[in-house]
């Protein structure tokens, strides 16, 4: 273990019912090996199965890199590619499904295998002088783990394939100008921004939360109609379940104490 680093390249704590998984490799700009690519991978399905926990976040250790990818010393050595995992894909993170809301605090610059891990996460908040980039292209290689095919979904054409074929950076206010990271913060707000952003999430039904990511996730690939029956098909669970009657009772409740002391 390097100092300011960790045996396993991640750790996690918790805050409340926030599991934070740390990347912890600040003297490789927390490129991400086989090991911790495994260790992730662990966390986060020790996260899932724990019901205490409601949301997870992903961050970092230092100010200089959220993650820079792979890495490329040990792909040097044994080939590229095994910081992949089956059904979870770089890191754990990027091929994976996640019942719980997956939150990126990105403390420095997201790149490559790193901004793919934001790409799979639901909400992102960046410090204000982290920077994105997919440079795979300038080394002749292409960010397959779903960076290329992420922003073909979320992004118009010409904006994705400036990031996709140029290989520059991007600065943290250009992607929040492109609906890429919901909040831009000073440094050294990033963790209270974005425990106050999982607490607004957390503030809900957490069954109601869980239900309306998986409408999203077996939504946004379907034709609208299509989209529209699957929520009709499910509607037994998202309209009438304990959470939501009683939220339709506390509800109804409070307009009538509203009415009575008019």
């Amino acid at each position: 273990m390097t100092e300011g680093g960790h045996a396993d390249g991640a750790y996690m704590r918790r805050d409340g019912a926030v599991a934070i998984i740390v990347l912890a490799r600040p003297e490789r700009r927390n490129a991400v090996d086989a090991e911790t690519s495994a260790r992730v991978d662990a966390l986060i399905r020790a996260a899932e199965a724990d019901d205490e926990i409601g949301a997870i976040v992903l961050t970092a250790e230092g100010d200089r890199a959220f993650c820079s990818g792979m890495d490329l010393k040990e792909a040097a050595q044994i080939g590229p590619g095994h910081g992949l995992l089956p059904g979870a894909g770089f890191c754990g993170v990027t091929e994976r499904a996640i019942s719980k809301p997956l939150i990126a605090a990105v403390n420095g610059a997201a790149v490559a295998g790193g901004l793919e891990i934001c790409l799979a996460c639901d909400l992102v908040v960046a410090a204000d002088h982290a920077i994105f980039g997919l440079p795979e292209i300038t080394h002749g290689m292409v960010a397959f783990t779903g960076g290329v095919q992420r922003l073909a979904q979320t992004l118009p054409r010409a904006a994705a394939m400036e990031i996709i074929l140029t290989g520059h950076p991007i600065d943290a206010q250009r992607m929040q100008a492109l609906g890429l990271v919901n909040r831009v913060v000073p440094a050294p707000s990033l963790m209270d921004e974005t425990l106050s952003l999982a607490g607004l999430v957390l503030a809900n039904p957490r069954s109601a939360v869980t239900r309306a990511k998986a409408l999203f996730e077996a939504a946004r690939d379907l034709p609208l109609p299509d989209a529209i029956a699957e929520g009709h098909a499910r509607a037994d669970h998202l309209m009438r379940s304990t959470d939501s009657r009683a939220g339709i009772a506390a509800y109804a409740g409070k307009r009538n104490q509203r009415r009575d002391s008019e």
